[in-house]
């Protein structure tokens, strides 16, 4: 990512479980990307989603989360974090924008002082919150997932 800098690209970041990588996530993802320059897809660890969304979650381990979001060719680059939050990553490669989805607003990104104190903007983008690996657990196994 140094060398991204230092050729002057612009770095987008995005950031999430993608616990089950479905339409939103890539939605979400070419949004991002369609910002511009490099696009790195911050994931949360293992830890950090059970935190985030229970016990029995995640379903893949963080590992085969980051390469399958790897292979998709709008990401140029994957990294896994443990935080509950992507304030560290923030302050690590200082993007130019911090991209999230539809279900937050400029306002509600709970990264947003950080990205702004490090002169990066943030974006919303992607499709409406029609979707939701939880919902699809639910949906389709009749569950809540556990």
């Amino acid at each position: 990512m140094a060398k991204w800098c230092q050729a002057g690209d612009s770095i987008t970041l995005a950031n999430g479980g993608f616990d089950l990588l479905h339409v939103g996530h890539v939605r979400y993802l070419r949004a991002a990307k369609n910002l511009g320059g490099r696009l790195v897809v911050a994931v949360n660890s293992d830890a950090s989603v059970r935190a985030l969304k229970g016990e029995g979650r995640p379903l893949m381990p963080a590992e085969e989360r980051a390469e399958i979001l790897a292979a998709l060719t709008d990401v140029d680059a994957v990294v896994i974090f443990p935080e509950p939050d992507v304030r560290a990553i923030i302050r690590e490669i200082r993007p130019n924008v911090h991209a999230k989805g539809t279900d937050y607003t400029v306002e509600t990104v709970p990264e947003r002082d950080e990205v702004l104190a490090n002169g990066g903007r943030v974006e919303i983008v992607g499709d409406p919150k029609d979707h939701s690996t939880t919902e699809m657990i639910r949906s389709r196994l009749g569950r809540t997932p556990s």
